[in-house]
This record gives structure tokens, C-alpha cells and sequence, in this order.
């Protein structure tokens, strides 16, 4: 159990059958009346955002998330195979459970699989990722006074903003949470 008073940035929470995230809290004072709690709330399933606000003493279950190493094998149609690579057993998950996660991930490469009482909601992907470009337009001499970029694709067929200067075959670091590249490697 863990009281309103305690809300840290990340504690998740059991409420009213829903599993929330806290992202932002803030103890408040006010000169009249009671202190209280304001706090933003995702809704981890769902992925929904809400504002509440609480009585430092009301408590609340906490809701343990189950983060899995695993290695995303391949995709066979609608699913995607994931292993344990600790004791090898293997899960598909359809693509309500993956989402865009995977949009930057190679197979054999290894991500988090978020889960909650046994049900997986979400697949966390590593922050950073090395790919090959495979498909971009020639960049134009004297056109980099603006700092221009144009669209390229990746190996997993993503599309990413570049700068001019990268070229087809160049290996680009991009960050997962954003889709932003980040340099050449």
C-alpha cells in the first residue's frame, strides 16, 4: 500500500480496477483548508492521461509491473515471437500488444515485454538503435544553410528525417522514443 503523501514520479497504482502511472505529482498547501495532492495519471493499458487530486492519507494498492528481457525473434503474419532467453520458452503477441513499439527493432534484438498479472501490454524497445539506411534521396550540394533534412527509410522500414549528407548503406544511430536521428555511425 502506498498513501497519497508518498507519490513519487513513476510509482504505479491500483485505482478503481485501473493500473496507473504517476508522471507528475505536486503537494499543495493551500493557505485555507487542507493540504491535498495533484497529480497526472497514465493509464498504462490504455494509455490514457488524467488529472486527479488526492488526500495525502488515502492509500493505494501498488501495482507491480512485470518488465521481461526478451529477444523479438520474428514476425509471422498478425504475430510477433518473442524468447526468453533465460529458460527459452517463447510467446507471440498480436499487434493490439505491440503497437508501434517495434518500428525500430531488427529481429533477434532484445526488448523489454511490460506485463501486468500475467497480461502484456506493452513492449518497451531499447532507447537507442543502429540501422542501415536503404532507401533515401541524393542530397544536394549548397542546399545546408537551412540544416535541411530529408526522408529516409531504414532496414525495418521506417521512415526517418536526416540530414543531407547521409547517403544509402550509411548506419544511423536513432533514438526509439522520439524516431530522431542522432548521428551516423
Amino acid at each position: 500500500m502506498v498513501s497519497a503523501g508518498d507519490f513519487r514520479n513513476g510509482v504505479t497504482i491500483e485505482m478503481d480496477g485501473n493500473v496507473y502511472q504517476i508522471i507528475e505529482f505536486q503537494h499543495v498547501k493551500p493557505g485555507k483548508g487542507a493540504a491535498f495532492v495533484r497529480t497526472k495519471l497514465k493509464d498504462i493499458i490504455n494509455s490514457g492521461v488524467i488529472e486527479k487530486s488526492f488526500r495525502p492519507t488515502e492509500k493505494f494498492e501498488n501495482a507491480h509491473i512485470d518488465r521481461r528481457e526478451m529477444q523479438y525473434l520474428y514476425r509471422d503474419g498478425d504475430l510477433f515471437n518473442f524468447m526468453d532467453t533465460e529458460n527459452y520458452e517463447q510467446i507471440a503477441l498480436n499487434q493490439d500488444a505491440v503497437g508501434d513499439s517495434l518500428k525500430f527493432v531488427k529481429e533477434n534484438e532484445m526488448v523489454k515485454v511490460c506485463s501486468y498479472k500475467g497480461n502484456v501490454f506493452a513492449i518497451e524497445p531499447p532507447l537507442f538503435v543502429e540501422l542501415t539506411i536503404t532507401e533515401t534521396e541524393p542530397g544536394f550540394k549548397g542546399d545546408t544553410a537551412t540544416g535541411a533534412s530529408k526522408p529516409a527509410i531504414v532496414e525495418t522500414g521506417a521512415q526517418v528525417s536526416v540530414p543531407l549528407f547521409v547517403e544509402e548503406g550509411n548506419v544511423i544511430k536513432i533514438d526509439t522514443r522520439t524516431g530522431e536521428y542522432l548521428s551516423r555511425v
